[in-house]
């Protein structure tokens, strides 16, 4: 049977209560990315069944599934001590960006009705900004006492297991809490049983602050081919781990936003389909008015030059060609820059080298662009000497533009400013003006008209 036959089944299946029947098409409707719209179609007593039919532990899989923003909207659907058992059976990491979807009023009534180690966990766990280690961090892991033998520690493993988010790896913490060092599954278990933990550890442990950025602790994680990165507080002491998953999370999610930002919006909290337009209007309304302002500077270039157009009228033509070619070449290397920046390929100390790189192809572009821009002219019949205006012109606003777009984004993030607010609409609208006195420039020197 066909995914969508079975799909309009769903109230049906509901119906008769059956997880057999339920699950395979619930698994189907994940894959494709349509359980958060399925499921808000439901009236509240077919979420109910559904949730009594599934069990708290398979419903909690299948809101691990969705959007935090989609899981809690259907928690909020459920009576609250159904939904509190729900987030109990949830990963702490997975719960605490549910209820991190809350207002702070339902956030309380919610953790009031969970158990109280586990929403002392929760807590925990919101207490740290979002975009942090510590907010994206679980405490689900297995800590050993470095007294142990290999053979203890197995035992160990195997009770602790069901409450740890991964086994990969085996933490080895003192008495008070410090990590010392780390063991794997597999040199645990090839571990000569009556070997000592603390002989078996390794001690040179990678792990991230509990204030770091999130994206931060994705790229260590990623640098160094680790399935769990722990994370530390001040003291050196083991608050949690981030795992290989959350890592793919937080590349989504940084990346959405620094496209976001390259576009010139700032960047949406929830879905895109969820999103009022008022909303929307509030993440672009604010760029658009810095854009604004920035090209109305063009303007007062137009005017200052007004006698140099009414005596070559021909400059006009080559205006739009001119400033849209130097936007688009900032654009390319301000948005090249910012993602070498977000993935640690550059930094603050690299900007000679990346400053004389743009420069070498800027002039390697900006030539090739001026040899099309002189056949341009010769086929619209404007004369060499314009020809030689526009082929100059445009040589100097390519550099122009690859020199900026390469530094700002750098400067920005010495600043401490997030340097996909350099976004390609900022740098385009940057170029427009000084472009354009550039090409009056050019024009005044080689036309004699200054």
């Amino acid at each position: 049977m066909e995914t969508d036959e079975r799909v309009n089944q769903l109230p049906e299946l509901i119906a008769t209560g059956s997880p057999a029947e339920l699950v395979p098409v619930l698994s189907a409707m994940a894959r494709e990315g349509r359980l958060a719209g399925e499921l808000a179609e439901l009236t509240r007593g077919q979420l109910h069944r559904l949730a009594d039919t599934l069990g708290d532990q398979e419903f909690a899989d299948l809101l691990g599934e969705m959007e935090p923003v989609d899981a809690a909207e259907l928690l909020t659907r459920l009576a609250l001590h159904d939904a509190a058992d729900v987030l109990e059976a949830m990963d702490p990491d997975d719960a605490a960006d549910v209820v991190g979807e809350f207002d702070e009023y339902d956030a309380n009534r919610i953790l009031i009705e969970m158990e109280p180690v586990e929403a002392a966990e929760l807590r925990e766990l919101l207490s740290h900004p979002p975009e942090t280690a510590g907010g994206r961090m679980t405490p689900a892991f297995i800590a050993i006492s470095p007294d142990l033998r290999a053979d203890q520690a197995v035992v160990a493993l195997r009770q602790l297991s069901a409450q740890a988010e991964t086994i990969n790896y085996v933490y080895v913490t003192d008495d008070s809490d410090q990590l010392i060092g780390v063991l794997s599954l597999r040199g645990l278990v090839l571990s000569p049983p009556e070997t000592p933990v603390r002989d078996a550890m390794v001690s040179d442990i990678v792990t991230v602050p509990i204030h770091a950025d999130q994206e931060e602790a994705a790229r260590i994680l990623m640098d160094h081919d680790l399935l769990a990165l722990p994370v530390v507080d001040d003291q050196g002491r083991l608050q949690g781990i981030i795992t290989s998953d959350d890592v793919q999370d937080i590349i989504e999610q940084e990346t959405t936003e620094d496209i976001e930002r390259l576009g010139g919006s700032a960047p949406l909290e929830e879905p895109y389909l969820r999103a009022s337009p008022f909303r929307l209007v509030r993440k672009r309304v604010g760029w658009l008015l810095i854009l604004f302002l920035a090209q109305a500077y063009t303007g007062t270039v137009l005017a200052f030059y007004e006698d140099t157009l009414e005596a070559v009228t021909a400059l006009v033509f080559f205006m739009p060609l001119l400033i849209g070619t130097g936007g688009n070449a900032g654009s390319q290397v301000v948005t090249t820059i910012v993602r070498a920046m977000a993935v640690g390929d550059v930094y603050f100390r690299d900007i000679f080298r990346i400053v004389w790189k743009e420069l070498q192809t800027g002039i390697l572009l900006g030539a090739a662009m001026a040899i099309a821009v002189f056949a341009r002219s010769l086929m619209l019949g404007v004369g060499v000497d314009i020809g030689v205006v526009v082929s100059l012109t445009i040589l100097a606003i390519v550099i122009w533009a690859v020199t900026v777009g390469a530094i700002l984004p750098l400067v920005l993030r010495q600043l401490r400013v997030d340097p996909a607010v350099v976004s390609a609409p900022f740098i385009a609208t940057l170029v427009d003006g000084t472009g354009l006195l550039i090409y009056f420039t050019v024009a005044g020197i080689v036309l004699g008209l200054n």
